[in-house]
């Protein structure tokens, strides 16, 4: 029996939407809000109706009906860490995504409300997959050298998790439990996560900091480094904690943050472009070989995704450089929709067991400290 899901995605000033029928995708779009209109809502949680409304208008302009949708799904923010899994939506949940909980107010948030708001009127189970802040690191990986400040990371999960999923059983014929990777998601932002056997074990801190610098974010620096350049030139934490997400990277240098410019500058001849490409890339692959480290070099594939993947300059360097380690595969794009919509498919399959949310952070210290 087919089973069709509704994948409900919100953005800063557009909702991405999708019908499935099992992994054939029946309708994506894009549903614009108008920016002028959402400012009127006083808070996040008071834009649900307009959102809503926009969104059953676009589906029966294009003729799409919501009736026999078996499961919807949507983008779990708000929501403290959790471990990786498909997560039914239920009070606790819609609190937590309501208020945003973990602290940061993004339309994220409100993923799980639209999701609920259609399973009640249509009395069908809504859930969330892979929620933004999935973390699932070994004990290892959460100490710093700093008493009481402990790691976490901010990672691409949904798409880096599903990415292996796919891999595991389209390419090698296991389950995702059964192997180890290294995944990537090179984009706007940049995550480099290490897998084993079904685990998220380690990655970079992308909204900290973390990691390679990509084109609006500055990566790793040297905490004196960063020190010493607040005294010179005299910026405030505010303006540093900016760099780590909006104005670093390509921008910081060169003003730009399309990579697809800044490799045509590079191409052109121009070095100072140039130098910021390969620096990035040469980043990625320092943080692939980290991540083959955690995993003892015990590494099943190295995998891409994300729209710089399309670059096979990249691809091409990372494989000349990597390839020692282990195959890489490259799945360039993203694929945010399809992962909700496939992990939902999953849980009403049994094929993953549903989880539920405790409403925890799933780390907060260690017992001995």
């Amino acid at each position: 029996m087919s089973i069709k899901v509704f994948a409900i995605n919100p953005g800063s000033t557009s909702t991405k939407i999708g019908l499935f029928e099992d992994d054939k995708c029946l309708l994506s779009k894009n549903v614009a809000h108008d920016a002028a209109e959402l400012e009127k809502f006083p808070d996040m949680p008071a834009q649900l109706p307009y959102r809503r409304d926009t969104i059953l208008q676009l589906l029966a302009d294009n003729g799409f009906s919501l009736d026999d949708v078996d499961v919807f799904v949507g983008r779990g923010g708000g929501l403290f860490t959790v471990e990786g899994g498909v997560y039914e939506i239920d009070d606790l949940i819609l609190e937590h995504a309501r208020t945003c909980a973990n602290g940061v107010i993004h339309p994220a948030s409100l993923g799980p409300q639209l999701a609920h708001e259609f399973a009640q009127k249509y009395g069908k189970p809504a859930y969330v997959v892979n929620p933004p802040d999935t973390e699932e690191l070994q004990d290892l990986a959460r100490m710093t050298g700093i008493k009481g400040v402990y790691r976490t990371v901010h990672l691409h999960a949904l798409n880096l998790k599903e990415t292996a999923i796919q891999h595991s059983k389209k390419v090698l014929g296991k389950k995702y439990e059964e192997c180890n990777y290294v995944v990537c998601h090179i984009g706007g932002g940049i995550s480099i996560s290490a897998h084993r056997e079904g685990r998220m074990v380690d990655g970079y801190d992308i909204v900290g900091g973390e990691g390679p610098m990509t084109p609006t974010r500055c990566g790793s620096v040297s905490i004196y480094d960063l020190l010493d350049y607040m005294e010179r030139e005299g910026k405030s934490i505010k303006e540093v904690r900016s760099l780590c997400t909006r104005n670093g990277g390509f921008v910081n240098h060169l003003g730009i943050s399309d990579a697809i410019e800044l490799t045509k500058r590079a191409e052109e001849g121009d070095k100072y472009a140039a130098m910021l490409w390969n620096t990035m890339i040469y980043q990625i692959e320092k943080g692939i070989g980290a991540m083959a480290a955690v995993l003892h070099g015990k590494v099943d594939g190295i995998l891409l995704g994300g729209g710089m993947v399309y670059n096979k300059d990249l691809v091409n360097q990372i494989t000349e450089s990597c390839g020692f380690i282990a195959p890489v595969t490259a799945y360039p794009g993203e694929f945010e929709m399809e992962a909700m919509a496939a992990g939902a498919i999953r849980a009403v399959n049994g094929e993953e067991k549903l989880k539920k949310y405790s409403g925890k952070k799933v780390f907060e210290k260690f017992d001995f400290a």
